[in-house]
């Protein structure tokens, strides 16, 4: 029973929510849910939001303390979700919504300076068809995140010894098999990423394949020796990172809202592919700090990206942020590009959803413009209006336009991008570091502005332009990218895309130099710092302009 419900129920409540009709701030506490008992408060979190909804309370305030959220209370919800995981990695898309907010207009959280930890696999906060919601002022953790760390500690002849940090729970069986454990999980498809203090590098490693199919032994709780019969690549010292590389829920779902906006907000863990912004207007992330919780001497703060906006609109704003400790992208903006199939009439289009990962979601509405587009040469070919939408599964849509279908369209030849669904985008003052892979991804066709921010030995490029018909499908091409007074210090450690700092790589099979599919880009007045790689490759990229950069290779 949740605590709202059980005070209610014996009436000592009732009058502060009396009260609290009559205002438009309330406590969360007048609402019954108190901080630090260790109990499941999803339920009353919820009842105390359906109470802002009904009421018009414009700020629900919370207090300094724990509040637990377990998933048994969650609720169940059946949605697609962009770059997340494939039919066959996860059959079921029901998501467990913890701390949901639906419907809501106007409604401002302030934590207070509170923790929510989160238990067990679920969608920790969910936003969905609201306008203008503000959360702020608090810290959002796991009690075992889905990552797990160990620390190589002793490297021997046939022997490996790790120390597994205290929220990196496992089990050894009696036969010498060891299991990375949670609660109510275990990690059964593992992806490894190795953490060098003394390089301050994150990379690729095949280390704990190799330990888990190793006989392992325990010599004390958290201390545990593998048998290994070649034992030369392990360096003491260094960090063994795993986690299940399949998608099944999401951190954070902002799902077709309006002005959403996250602000003094310590994100510690995000499970599965971090905060996904889908069909969303006007989303701003200020002062957002993505890393480990201090002093608890994690590497991992994300399973995948930290904020990945997907289809989204208005303006996209990234201010003030710092990322460390993803086991993918901090930051990846673009849209999605859908093959044409057929044209069974002179006005529809049946279009499909390409990439396994990538299925299901609604990615059109009545009204939007969208282009048909060449996947040879990623060329627009002609613009269109959308009149109706038409679901027929879960890979494919038919599309109702205004007028006929343009004549130059070729199904399997073209893909359909939706340009209604496309942001402006502004990173400023943010810092990305601890990530095997890239710092930022950017596509999209509205004004993009990257500034003033450090980029600290990303894994890959700091900076990808791409654009992509052929793997990902993630549309489109830019014409407006400003990217001016960054710091980039020996950034693509891990090589990929040329090893260059900054990569322009669209991937388009022909390339005609009249017409580049990226342009409108200026790279100024930043600092680039390298170990003697390039600080920009450029392809298939028209007005491209570098001007007072200062590159200095240190090494």
């Amino acid at each position: 029973m949740s605590f709202i419900r059980r005070f209610i129920s014996t009436g000592i409540v009732l009058s502060s929510i009396i009260l609290a009709s009559c205002t438009r701030e309330v406590s969360i506490r007048d609402l019954g849910v108190i901080p630090d008992t260790g109990q499941d408060v999803t339920a009353a979190f919820r009842d105390a939001l359906e109470h802002c909804k009904a009421e018009g309370v414009k700020v629900l305030r919370l207090e300094q303390g724990v509040y637990d959220f377990w998933p048994d209370e969650a609720v169940e919800r059946e949605i697609f979700v962009s770059n997340t995981s494939s039919e066959k990695e996860c059959p079921s898309k029901v998501k467990h919504l913890g701390l949901l907010i639906e419907d809501q207009d106007g409604l401002t959280i302030d934590g207070g300076g509170a923790t929510l930890m989160f238990h067990g696999k679920q969608t920790m906060i969910a936003i969905i068809r609201s306008k203008n919601i503000t959360l702020k002022n608090f810290h959002m953790d796991c009690l075992r995140p889905c990552g797990s760390e160990m620390v190589i500690e002793k490297v021997l002849p046939g022997e490996v010894q790790v120390r597994f940090k205290p929220d990196s729970w496992y089990v050894v069986s009696d036969d010498g098999l060891i299991d990375l454990v949670g609660e109510g999980w275990k990690t059964e498809h593992p992806h490894c990423i190795e953490y060098d203090p003394e390089a301050d590098r994150l990379y690729g490693t095949e280390h704990w394949y190799e330990l888990y199919e190793s006989r392992a032994s325990e010599k004390e709780p958290g201390l545990v020796s593998f048998a290994v019969e070649k034992t030369g690549s392990y360096k003491v010292g260094n960090v063994i990172t795993v986690r299940d590389r399949y998608r099944d829920e999401v951190g954070v779902l902002n799902l077709e809202n309006d002005g959403v906006t996250f602000e003094d907000v310590d994100i510690h863990y995000l499970h599965a592919i971090g905060v996904v912004s889908q069909f969303s207007k006007n989303v701003t992330m200020r002062r957002v700090h993505c890393e480990p919780r201090e002093g608890s001497g994690r590497i991992l703060a994300s399973s995948a990206d930290f904020f990945h906006f997907s289809g989204c609109a208005g303006k996209v704003r990234v201010l003030d942020c710092r990322f460390s400790g993803a086991q993918d992208d901090p930051v990846n903006v673009h849209g999605t590009y859908l093959r044409v199939e057929d044209v069974p009439a002179e006005n529809q289009v049946r279009v499909r959803f390409m990439h396994h990962q990538t299925y299901g979601i609604q990615a059109f509405w009545p009204g939007d413009e969208v282009n048909f587009v060449s996947v040879a040469s990623l060329q627009t070919k002609a613009p269109a209006v959308v009149k109706e939408v038409k679901r027929l599964n879960d890979y494919e849509v038919l599309l109702t336009l205004e007028e006929a279908v343009p004549s130059c369209v070729t199904p399997l030849e073209d893909v359909v991008e939706n340009l209604t669904w496309t942001p402006e985008v502004e990173i400023r003052g943010c810092r990305f570091t601890n990530t095997s892979t890239r710092g930022t991804l950017v596509s999209t066709p509205r004004k993009v502005v990257i500034e003033d921010n450090d980029y600290i030995r990303t894994g890959m490029s700091a900076i990808l332009i791409s654009g992509d018909a052929n793997g990902w499908y993630e549309s489109g091409a830019v014409k407006d990218v400003l990217i001016r007074n960054n710091r980039f210090i020996g950034c693509t450690r891990n090589g990929g895309h040329h090893g260059a700092v900054i990569s322009i790589e669209p991937t388009n099979k022909v390339d005609d130099p009249l017409h580049p599919v990226h342009s409108g880009i200026k790279i100024v007045g930043n600092r680039f710092e390298t170990w003697g790689n390039d600080p920009v490759y450029a392809y298939s990229a028209g007005d491209v302009l570098m001007e007072d950069n200062d590159i200095i290779v240190t090494e």
